[in-house]
């Protein structure tokens, strides 16, 4: 079940809302995936249309029974061979910070705290809890990676655009010491990557918590069958 809800401008209640919102009942949890309609469309101006189309129709368009079953990219338990970067002072660290404690009376829980504060505050966040899937035969090495022919899908808790590129970040309160983090965004950047036919070459991945900030290209890395599967 889906209901929407909407985010209007506190100085005119008539206006189109400023970020969209709608309620995701998917295994797992629920899902609050918003959308900041102002900054998608500056910031996809300039040759991500197909970006900011799939943002908004994905609130009529999602194939919420995709999520009922099958592998789930929070879930996936491999290593890729990812060159991974750690940037000290990242500003998305920061944002992480400053959420935390702005929002620690408004939410619960840590991811909302710092999801909300980054899509209302970040001049680059556009989206958060971006609701994406993949079918078999979007990818040749589907069956050997997931062992199964059932969509993967799955949901990325930050989404950015910084010149011209396709931020996709994970929200990891451990950011240190995360093993499969960079296989879980680097699917994600993928699945989005197939949805919107921007190539992956123009994605940017990384995850995060309020000190520590990782980063690689998922450009560079290659898929074969002879990935390990170690615990998955």
């Amino acid at each position: 079940m889906i209901k929407e809800r909407n985010t209007y401008s506190r100085k005119n209640k008539e206006a189109l809302p400023i970020i969209k919102s709608v309620r995701l009942e998917h295994k797992g949890g629920i899902y609050i995936y918003r959308l900041h309609t102002p900054k998608v469309d500056k910031l996809c101006a300039n040759g991500l249309g197909n970006l900011k189309t799939f943002l908004n129709d994905v609130f009529d368009k999602c194939p919420n029974h995709y999520f009922n079953g099958g592998p789930r990219g929070s879930a996936l338990k491999f290593r890729l061979p990812v060159d991974l970067i750690s940037i000290p002072g990242h500003d998305i660290a920061t944002y992480a910070r400053n959420g935390l404690e702005v929002n620690k009376e408004r939410f619960k829980h840590a991811h909302p705290q710092v999801q909300s504060y980054l899509i209302e505050n970040d001049p680059t966040t556009v989206a958060m809890e971006v609701p994406l899937w993949m079918e078999q035969h979007e990818m040749k090495e589907f069956v050997d990676l997931f062992g199964t022919i059932e969509p993967l899908t799955g949901h990325i808790d930050i989404l950015r655009v910084e010149n011209d590129y396709v931020w996709v970040w994970d929200y990891k309160p451990n950011a240190e010491k995360e093993k499969y983090a960079a296989t879980q965004v680097y699917f994600y950047a993928y699945m989005l990557s197939k949805r919107t036919h921007i190539p992956i070459t123009q994605f940017r991945c990384g995850y995060f918590d309020d000190n520590h900030t990782y980063a690689f290209k998922p450009g560079d890395i290659t898929l074969n069958k002879n990935v390990s599967l170690t615990e998955y």
